[in-house]
């Protein structure tokens, strides 16, 4: 689960980079959909960057942690397909990739429910 460790680090400072960008970096009203979309897509990235290091810190109480590498890696992918499609709409303006964030969300989605399931075979 080192994986998941240095993901979560690397997915966070990424997250809070490009939320400071939209912050600081994208001023005026005919920036404010395109900041808007950095701004979420960051927001989920650094949430979902603190939940790989959860996961990460689970692996030790969790004796089968093959749920737990499964959440990780759904999540990653959450990431890389929903947050990866908001950012590349913001910088270039390519709504088609709109159509791709569903699949990351779904990813997500199936992240958590691993979570859940890897929690409850080990605590339920």
């Amino acid at each position: 689960m080192r994986l998941s460790v240095v993901m979560a680090g690397l997915n966070g400072a990424m997250a809070v980079g490009l939320g400071a960008f939209a912050a600081h970096g994208m001023a005026g009203s005919d920036m404010d959909y395109a900041r808007g979309l950095l701004e979420k897509g960051a927001h989920y990235q650094l949430v979902h960057a603190v939940a790989l290091a959860a996961i990460a810190a689970l692996v030790h109480h969790v004796p089968d942690e093959k749920f737990l590498r499964l959440s990780a890696y759904a999540m990653l992918a959450g990431i890389l397909f929903f947050c990866g499609s908001l950012y590349v709409i913001a910088f270039t303006g390519m709504s088609v990739f709109g159509a791709v964030a569903p699949i990351g969300g779904f990813a997500f989605i199936g992240g958590w429910l691993l979570l859940a399931a890897a929690c409850y075979r080990r605590f339920g």
